[in-house]
């Protein structure tokens, strides 16, 4: 894939703002207006926010309607490896000339005033959808909610919110309550809620806001909920009274048979569309998301292990992620030892992440994200590690904690390369 006029457009862009982010909504709107108000011409749309499982709820729900036949428009944040990947129209990747041609516009339009890199590109994101024929638009949050830059769509189809935990406190909030209610803020009047599984402080946020802004809830626990069906190794799905037996998805982790339920939901929330319980079923058996629980199969951190070994990739980067990788291991990660190699950014909360990890690791090689300002620095990195219950040591590069991990070992291991979008997407660049 060709991407030099675009990676040039991208720099340029970067250099609008000088804050990275900067929650609001004035400049998206005053942009949109000058574009054509592009937000108010696309297809039904399915607006999504939440702390854990953002990304994978909708890739549930992209396979999910696929396999009805559907057209879908989807746009999710970060990208891996290429920017394209953020803006998928009709089922495919947007090109390098429609990419370049929508953000050429924006900057155009925009006339060098203030924005962030987010907002113009979300910008760039509509234009697209609204130029492309589709049936249905898949929109993944940014950051917050209520002043994101995707929350200028006035009436979705749907409003959707996953797991809300503490991330991000420095924009959103020190307490669950005060994030919970950033995220609340998708919610419009009259348009169905389906709501993941939440701490108590925030159902209580946001059942107070789809009461106030009468928005149909359908809240897990009381509405639907999803769990395993050990008779057959799938997944049961109960919702508004009725039980669904389901295929056990096709992302590796417990946590994702919750994901996947809430997709099914929002799939039977959807009016106007023939989505059948087969759809749903077909969805979670082809289902694909890069870097949550992903096997790599080739590229030279494998070369460096023994044969005998895996290597897997996790891009989250939360305690709550750190949890729902610790079930994991410790429920099917059993016939081997576990050996972490990690690299993570200063927005997070690192000692919350490794200490579920702690149980079931090793040890773990920390490793400055190559490229990234906002990297935490390997040094640093391991001795909050260490804090957290790990042994821990640095390493100059996932290449260079293989070898070592290699030569400190016998017998079959599994190593997994986790703590980071970032670092996934450095990671996916030079393996498959």
């Amino acid at each position: 894939m060709t991407t030099s006029k675009s990676d040039a457009t991208l720099k340029r862009l970067l250099s609008l703002h000088p804050k990275l982010v900067d929650l609001s909504l004035g400049r998206m709107e005053r942009l949109l207006a000058a574009l054509g108000s592009p937000e108010t011409k696309l297809a039904p749309v399915v607006h999504v926010t939440g702390t854990n499982g953002k990304g994978s709820v909708l890739a549930f729900l992209r396979a999910i309607l696929e396999a009805a036949g559907l057209s879908v428009h989807v746009y999710t944040s970060p990208h891996l490896v290429h920017f394209h990947e953020r803006i998928r129209l009709a089922g495919q990747l947007i090109d390098e000339d429609m990419l370049d041609d929508c953000l050429s516009e924006c900057e155009a339009v925009n006339g060098g005033e203030p924005i962030t890199f987010f907002e113009i590109t979300t910008a760039a994101a509509f234009l697209a959808f609204s130029r492309t024929p589709g049936d249905v638009v898949l929109l993944e949050n940014g950051l917050g909610g209520r002043l994101d830059a995707t929350n200028v769509v006035a009436r979705p189809a749907v409003t959707a919110i996953t797991p809300v935990s503490m991330d991000h406190q420095q924009f959103l909030g020190e307490s669950l309550a005060e994030i919970a209610t950033e995220k609340a803020g998708i919610i419009k009047p009259g348009v169905p809620c389906i709501v993941g599984p939440q701490l108590a402080d925030a159902m209580d946020v946001i059942v107070g806001h789809t009461e106030a802004r009468e928005a149909p809830l359908q809240e897990w626990g009381i509405n639907w909920r999803a769990h395993e069906n050990d008779a057959d190794d799938g997944m049961v799905l109960e919702h508004q009274g009725t039980r669904l037996d389901l295929p056990r998805p096709a992302l590796p982790g417990i946590h994702q048979i919750a994901n996947a339920g809430h997709a099914a939901v929002i799939a039977r929330t959807l009016e106007h569309f023939e989505i059948n319980d087969t759809h749903i079923a077909e969805g979670l058996r082809t289902v694909s998301w890069p870097a949550r629980l992903q096997r790599l199969l080739s590229g030279p951190v494998i070369d460096a292990l023994p044969e005998d070994w895996e290597v897997w990739l996790d891009g989250g980067h939360n305690p709550d992620a750190g949890e729902a990788i610790a079930r994991h291991a410790d429920r099917v990660w059993t016939d081997r030892p576990l050996y972490l190699i990690s690299g993570m950014i200063n927005s997070k909360q690192p000692k919350g992440y490794f200490h579920p990890l702690a149980d079931v690791a090793e040890s773990v090689h920390c490793v400055t994200i190559p490229g990234e300002d906002a990297a935490i620095e390997a040094g640093e990195l391991a001795t909050i590690a260490k804090d957290a219950g790990l042994a821990a040591t640095t390493s100059a590069s996932a290449l260079d904690a293989a070898r070592d991990i290699a030569s400190r070992t016998n017998g079959p291991g599994r190593v997994l390369i986790c703590g980071s979008l970032y670092f996934a997407g450095s990671i996916l660049a030079e393996h498959k």
